[in-house]
């Protein structure tokens, strides 16, 4: 294909270009030049997005089989592009959010729950402006990937770079209970896979794009990240009540991870059999965690980002309250 992707340098985008570059795409890749470097074999296109002006000149008269946007923000940098490319573009994808649907979001959700409001007060509701756009401009071509959690190499979120980099650090590390706590998550590269797969087969709607429920558990993320680097870490499992009274927020303070039951419950249980029956696939979460650690090691950790990853004071007092 030509393939145009709105981004590219960084998580889902750089692994969009990577693996449409592997596959013989034709890629051009739009951004501010200023996150990080353009993948060697694309074409770079330099342009401040939120500047409609800039945008069509960077753009020109250019025309793409498919085009890919990872864009978070305002919902009007989305329009504008879309509006822009409908006519010289087959295909657009948009990597979305489940956080677009109205929380809390419940258990088996499908693509038919309901959505929150559009805007660009916050994330999910950006994303949900960002689908909306999408739709204007491309209607049934739009492809709207409603990711879940989204780990693998170049997360510069940093939720898996803090557990790797707190499993580096070794000694007795706050593992948050129970360990066979189902977990549900895509690997950037499969989802940049997929989505390049039906950009191909010109598959549009929308989709929630997530490994199966329970397609690894905490324990086994936590033993892979020791594995891969080789830490004498001792992993020591805290129960959900435990972490609760401690004061300690899921999901932030202790990433990836969310109590088995509440209201965030549903973030590791919604329903993906429609992008399973339309080709995605998912790989072994050992496999996720070996690739972010290479990367890692290759690049460096990601800048720290306020409040993720827990204060390692408050980890120890937790420890120290444990009976036995």
């Amino acid at each position: 294909m030509r393939l145009l992707v709105l981004g590219g340098t960084h998580h889902v985008g750089r692994a969009v270009v990577e693996t449409a570059l592997a596959r013989g795409d034709d890629v051009t890749t739009l951004t501010r030049g200023v996150s990080g470097p353009s993948a060697p074999g694309a074409l770079a296109l330099r342009a401040d997005r939120t500047d409609p002006a800039s945008l069509r000149a960077a753009l020109g008269d250019g025309s793409w089989d498919a085009v890919i946007d990872t864009w978070s923000g305002a919902p009007a940098v989305v329009r504008d592009a879309a509006t822009l490319l409908r006519d010289r573009a087959g295909h657009y994808g948009y990597v979305s959010s489940r956080s677009v649907y109205q929380w809390p979001i419940p258990a088996g959700l499908d693509e038919s729950g309901p959505v929150g409001d559009d805007g660009s007060a916050d994330y999910a509701a950006a994303k949900r402006g960002g689908e909306l756009a999408a739709l204007e401009a491309f209607g049934g071509r739009a492809l709207l990937a409603r990711a879940g959690l989204i780990l693998g190499p170049y997360e510069i979120v940093g939720r898996m770079p803090w557990w790797l980099g707190r499993i580096e650090r070794g000694g007795d590390v706050l593992a948050p209970g129970p360990p066979e706590r189902p977990l549900q998550f895509i690997d950037c590269r499969d989802l940049a896979a997929w989505m390049l797969t039906a950009a191909g087969r010109g598959i549009g709607g929308v989709f929630n794009t997530v490994s199966q429920p329970g397609h690894a558990t905490m324990a086994g993320l936590l033993e892979a990240a020791i594995r891969v680097t080789g830490s004498s870490a001792r992993l020591v499992w805290v129960a959900p009540e435990v972490i609760e009274a401690a004061g300690i927020e899921a999901w932030t303070e202790l990433p990836i991870w969310v109590p088995p039951s509440g209201e965030a419950a549903g973030l590791h249980d919604g329903n993906v059999a429609a992008a399973y029956a339309a080709g995605l696939s998912c790989r072994p979460v050992a496999e996720t965690i070996a690739a972010t650690w290479r990367w890692i090691q290759a690049e460096g950790y990601p800048p720290a980002r306020p409040g993720t990853g827990l204060d390692p004071e408050k980890e120890r007092q937790v420890l120290e309250s444990l009976p036995g």
